[in-house]
């Protein structure tokens, strides 16, 4: 038995729903079908589209062959790259890798950083030798004049 995934027609005229179901290749287009795994209604804004993707994985795994338009509500729906994974024809999905440019910006950012740190260090270490050097000068000329003092008595 050719096992399909299709759309199966619904609503009044010019007002259609789509059911996406698992039903038998040689049956008609809204005929019996298998097990329905999803909705699609392309009149809505935007589109609503509703798939059971552990169902839709199953039945993909299975062997059903989708048509053109289910699959690309599948791949919509992310059943598609799910079934692909698992098949082992993709190797990874997730987010998409950060750009080279961004890995450049944050590198120049935090030698930037690196750069004003060292240089923050430097003035502070040019500070602190010249408050040092006016506390000898202040504690300097103290120093003799105690010393006169002492040997005036």
């Amino acid at each position: 038995m050719a096992v399909k995934i299709r759309l199966q027609r619904f609503g009044k005229k010019k007002q259609p729903v789509y059911r996406v179901v698992v039903m038998d290749g040689r049956k008609p287009r809204d005929g019996r079908y298998l097990e329905a795994i999803g909705r699609y209604e392309p009149r809505q804004h935007p589109s609503l589209i509703e798939v059971d993707n552990d169902r839709a994985l199953d039945w993909l795994m299975k062997g059903a062959q989708p048509t053109e338009t289910a699959q690309k509500l599948l791949e919509i729906s992310g059943a598609w790259a799910r079934f692909k994974v698992a098949k082992g024809e993709i190797y990874t999905v997730g987010e998409k890798p950060a750009p080279v440019i961004e890995e450049v910006e944050a590198a120049a950012d935090a030698d930037a950083t690196e750069a004003a740190v060292e240089e923050v260090g430097a003035v502070v270490e040019d500070a602190a030798e010249k408050v040092e050097a006016v506390v000898e000068t202040v504690e300097a000329p103290a120093e003799p004049e105690a010393e006169a003092g002492e040997d005036s008595e």
